[in-house]
């Protein structure tokens, strides 16, 4: 069974930074890839970052050139770092792990970004 747990999010000002991690139960090098999802209130969750084993990432457009995704296979951690923050980056953002066709998910962790 894997486990994801979220850490890092907090209240900041926009134009401020973050780094989001996620610590895995597992060897993380197993997972076919790891990524960040963003959901607000009853809505589904949408793609921010995603890297695969091999080290190849992919953004959302709209944090393209802000956020940077980025895995440490020692750590079984996964990290998000996100500079310049506006207040439409606020939400819970989610940890994803996709191993053995099955996709896994950590409980989340809330970003709010406000003066």
């Amino acid at each position: 069974q894997v486990q994801l747990v979220e850490s890092g999010g907090g209240l900041v000002q926009p134009g401020g930074s973050l780094r989001l991690s996620c610590a895995a139960s597992g060897s993380i090098f197993s997972f076919s890839s790891m990524g960040w999802y963003r959901q607000a209130p009853g809505k589904q969750r949408v793609l921010v970052a995603v890297i695969t084993v091999g080290g190849t990432t992919h953004y959302a457009d709209s944090v393209k050139g802000r956020f940077t995704i980025s895995r440490d296979n020692a750590k079984n951690t996964m990290y998000l770092q996100m500079n310049s923050l506006k207040p439409e980056d606020t939400d819970v953002y989610c940890c994803n792990a996709r191993f053995d066709a099955k996709n896994y998910w950590g409980q989340g962790t809330q970003v709010t970004v406000s003066s």
